[in-house]
């Protein structure tokens, strides 16, 4: 079937740094996505689904049993991913300046509309998976995603300078799917070909 395909990230980033003497959220890591937007355009206000999943490993901290999350693991890592009608410096802007300044919500108020789960209660563990649903036109204009830190014990350790700087891997599986019978394979496949050969060509 050519309506439906999912695109596989593999990359890591460094949760947290220090500075001026204290430890703070370090990386984000920003996704243009290469969506089929004409297809997608095509395809109007005909009903689309994406769905997002977020997988990485932690490492438990054995002495904080028991107590809070962000004591137990070493790291959290969050996704989001554009709204339709928000412009991209905007997004980019609203992400960066929620893991900078972390336990204060800078959501947009109408971005649930489209999620099944939620940004709040797909947080759990660390595989955190949603579903988009919404029009295929609005999907156009989500084709920007975010993976940024969120607290863990890495960065609270009272020895952090032993972590601070460890590297976090990660896996982001993105999956697109009308029930239109159009072909949104070959254009994926025109656009990473693109970018391949502009980065290797010397």
């Amino acid at each position: 079937m050519q309506n439906d395909f999912t695109m596989v990230i593999e990359d890591s980033l460094q949760p947290y740094k220090v500075e001026n003497s204290s430890p703070k959220n370090n990386e984000i890591k920003f996704y243009n996505l290469p969506f089929p937007l004409e297809e997608l355009k095509k395809l109007g206000e005909t009903v689309v689904e994406m769905r997002v999943t977020l997988s990485y490993f932690i490492e438990p901290n054995p002495s904080s049993r028991g107590r809070s999350r962000h004591s137990y693991q070493s790291h959290g890592l969050r996704f989001d991913v554009k709204n339709p009608s928000e412009a991209e410096g905007i997004f980019k802007g609203r992400l960066t300046k929620a893991m900078q300044e972390e336990g204060t919500d800078y959501m947009n108020d109408t971005q649930d509309k489209w999620w099944k789960v939620g940004t709040k209660n797909r947080t759990k563990g660390s595989i955190h998976s949603d579903i988009w649903q919404g029009t295929a036109v609005d999907l156009a204009g989500c084709n920007v995603l975010a993976v940024y830190p969120v607290s863990g014990w890495w960065k609270r350790n009272q020895k952090y300078k032993e972590t601070i700087n460890n590297i976090a891997n990660y896996s982001l599986l993105i999956s697109i799917r009308t029930s239109v019978d159009i072909d949104l394979i070959t254009s994926v496949k025109f656009k990473i070909a693109s970018v391949i050969k502009a980065e290797i060509e010397v």
